[in-house]
Formats: structure tokens, sequence, C-alpha cells
């Protein structure tokens, strides 16, 4: 009976080691967890037997428990190296339409040629589809699909306003505006430009020309007349004809029939504060924007939308003058600000990976748009999943049903970009059980070569 005995003991300290001699072997292992050996003591005796008298029976092994204890972080540069804190798994599949799903602390995540996020093992990983506003579309296991990072560009934006801030020299001499030639500088005081996108995110240039009024009858009003792309454009709305009576003065203006080019006029008080936009028969009105008609006419000939229009906002106060309101004061022309709301098409320029999971893609024309939610999943008992390699488990029985749910809420921990979760290993601690585990099994050796020993005594007895 003692041979047996001994025999467990040197089995449960092997077993000690070989535990022990794993966790070492992992203290680099991304992700990886601890484990533990827990023994138990073996009892066996009769209903009858003297229970008082009674020598156990040895050792055994009763489980090898996972210890999902947290590891320390360690910070990288790349942006698909994600690390849970807190409770959690990552949710994998081996193939996009796989429902086979794995469950994983390693965050060494990587693009494959579709680019989609997939783990070193080839697995890919799972988050929730998002709305537009970032929101999950669902938060179940089953609706979960493969991170895919766009490789389109970012769909532009057609300018619909146009806000610009100046200040118009007061003590410019005036010009006639019959003569206007946007080739002659003599023929207008002052000129800016903006560069513009239509529907498909080509980019054209919007000049202004500011041409200070000779009528006599007129004291601070300013003609303005704008053209996109070298071809005047007429202005929506009640306004004058006053970039000339004779079409054949205006460049580009006979494309546009028999009619003038209409522009518009600015007004200002005494004082240089801007008062508003003139009317065709010469009173002011209350407004501080004025719109394009619809530029499917000459310039815009590429296919684009036919019916944009480009509002200018001047921003008008109705009261004192604003450091948002155009000035006429006696300095020279200044442009202080230039500011339109259109967007060119934009290329792919980074990923953003909050902690909640929203995996955002910006894109060169500043524009930036939500792609998908990495999912995480949560078990009622953790220690009772299935380990397999790679530093994967599988969900079972005895750990319950997984649980899916968004980073940051509930239960579930917060998701780092660029860093990674290290082995929870603690290396002082394994080398020092490593000693105790080796004496075990030096003891329960010598408790063998003891029963061994006295064996042979007795079999000596003559």
């Amino acid at each position: 009976m003692s041979f047996n005995i001994a025999l467990s003991g040197v089995s449960a300290a092997q077993r000690d080691l070989d535990v022990t001699a794993n966790n070492i072997a992992n203290v680099n292992t991304v992700g990886f967890k601890e484990s533990r050996a827990e023994f138990g003591d073996v009892y066996a005796a009769s209903l009858l037997s003297g229970g008082r008298t009674k020598v156990g029976d040895g050792v055994l092994t009763q489980e090898v428990a996972q210890q999902f204890s947290q590891g320390s972080l360690q910070f990288t540069n790349t942006a698909l190296d994600l690390a849970i804190t807190g409770n959690g798994f990552f949710a994998t599949t081996p193939e996009i339409t796989s429902r086979d799903f794995s469950f994983t602390r390693a965050g060494q995540f990587k693009l494959d040629q579709d680019n989609f996020v997939v783990n070193s093992n080839g697995d890919n990983l799972m988050g929730f589809p998002v709305n537009s506003d970032g929101t999950s579309a669902s938060v179940a296991l089953s609706t979960t699909v493969p991170v895919r990072i766009p490789d389109s560009s970012g769909s532009p934006q057609p300018t619909s306003e146009v806000s610009p801030r100046f200040n118009l020299p007061a003590g410019d001499d005036a010009v006639d505006v019959d003569l206007f030639d946007p080739n002659d500088p003599l023929t207008y005081n002052a000129a800016t430009s903006i560069t513009v996108y239509d529907s498909l995110g080509d980019s054209h240039v919007m000049t202004y020309y500011f041409m200070k009024d000779a009528d006599p009858a007129v004291t601070n009003e300013w003609v303005v007349v704008t053209y996109i792309d070298d071809t005047p454009i007429d202005t929506a709305g009640d306004t004058a004809n006053v970039a000339g009576a004779d079409p054949d003065n205006i460049a580009g203006a006979t494309s546009l029939g028999a009619d003038a080019v209409s522009g518009f006029r600015m007004q200002f008080s005494s004082g240089g504060d801007f008062i508003g936009i003139e009317n065709g028969d010469g009173t002011a009105v209350a407004t501080g924007d004025i719109s394009t008609v619809e530029l499917g006419n000459p310039p815009l000939t590429n296919g684009s939308d036919a019916t944009q229009t480009i509002t200018t906002n001047f921003a008008l106060d109705g009261t004192n003058a604003t450091p948002d309101e155009p000035t006429q004061f006696a300095s020279a022309f200044e442009v202080t600000s230039l500011e339109q709301d259109g967007l060119p098409v934009g290329r792919l320029t980074g990923i953003d990976i909050g902690p909640d999971g929203l995996v955002r893609a910006t894109f060169s024309n500043g524009t930036s748009e939500p792609v998908v939610r990495v999912a995480l999943v949560r078990f009622s008992n953790e220690q009772g999943l299935t380990q397999q390699s790679n530093t994967q488990w599988q969900e079972s029985i005895l750990s319950g049903e997984a649980l899916a749910g968004e980073a940051t809420t509930g239960t579930f921990g917060d998701i780092n970009s660029s860093a990674l979760e290290q082995a929870n290993v603690n290396l002082t601690t394994e080398l020092i059980d490593l000693i105790i585990a080796q004496r075990n099994f030096q003891a329960n050796s010598r408790a063998l070569e003891v029963n061994n020993q006295l064996n042979q005594t007795i079999l000596n007895i003559r």
C-alpha cells in the first residue's frame, strides 16, 4: 500500500512540475493565462473498517485550473493591437461565414489580403454592425460580422455655402461696372478666390470680383460678380443686372444668352457697417446671404449634380458691425476669413479604435466614419471554458452560454488600442513553485526507495 501512496505522490509532483514548466514557457505569450494544479487526498474505507486507524491512500490531481487574472499591458505603435482591461474576450471565427466561435484575450491582430482583421492564426475578429451615428445595430453574438477595414475612399461633399470675411477699402476710386473685364485688373477694385467642390468631389475655383460703384446716385455700394472656373455665374433672386448692360463687355457672358450677368450690390453705412444686399429696385433688404443660380449650365459639365447652388453667407448682424461681417473701412483690402463646407474625395489615412470598441476610419478630406464595433463576450464561469491552442478557448457546459456586449458597458471591460495584454505569469512565483514541486518529487521518490529497502530486508530474512 505504501508503494501506491508514494507513487501517487510522485505522479502529483510530476503534474505540478509540468504545470509550472508550462507557465514559465509561456511567460511571453500574449493573452496567456497561467494554470494551477489542484490536488485532493484519496481516502477509502468500508462501512465496518476502523476509521480511526485508517491511513489515506495518497493524492490525486483534481483539476488543472486556469487563472483569469488581469495581465499587465504592453503598449505598441500598432492601432490593431488590442488589449482588454477588465472582463471579456474577443470573439473569432476560422472563416468569414463560420459560426464556430473561439474566444481569446490575445489581441495581436492584423489585416489579411482582403482587409479583414485577423489574428496570427488567421481567425477573423468579430464585431457588431453600427449605424451612421456609431450606435450598434445589435449586440447579439449571432449578428456579429467579421471586422473589415474599408479600402474605399471617403465620400465627397458638395459645397453649399461660402463664408467670406473681408474689408473693402473705402478710399478706393470707383470704377465703371459696365466696363468690367476679369482679365483687366484696372476694371475692378479687388478680387478673392476659394476652391469649392461639386457632388463628385471635383474642385473648382470660385472668384469674387468687387467693384466700387461710380454711379453718383449711390454711395458706399459695391458691385460683386461671381465667377466659377473663369465662367460668370448669375446670382438668384431679385438682383440687378449690374455687371454690364452689354454682355460682350463681360468675359464669357455670351454663353449665358442675351441677358447680362446678374451680380449683386453690397451696401454699407457711413460708418463702414455692412447693411445688406441691395435689390434691383435700389432698396436694401436685411439679408446676409446671396445664392448662385443652379450650376448645371457652365461651368459644371462633368456629370455632377446640375441643381447645385452655392450660398455666400455674409453673417449679417443687422445692428452693429461684428468681426464676422464684411466691412468698408479706410484701410487696404484684406480677407480675414474665407471658408466653405465642401469636401473632396478622401483616401483612407488611419484607423482609430475607442475604449468602447468603435472602429472609426479617417480620410484625407478630414472626414471620418464609423465602421464596426469590436464585440466582447463574457461567461458565467470562465474556468469552465475548454482550452484550445493558440491562446483560445471555446464555450462548454461548465462555462455557461456566451454573452456578447459592448465594451465599457455593464461588467464588460475597456478595449485599449495600441496595447497588448501580457501573460499573467509571475516568473518569480513560478520559480519558487518549481523548487517546491521538485522537493515534493524528491521526497516521494525517497519514500519509494525506503519502501523498497524494507521489502528487501524482509526478503533477506532466513
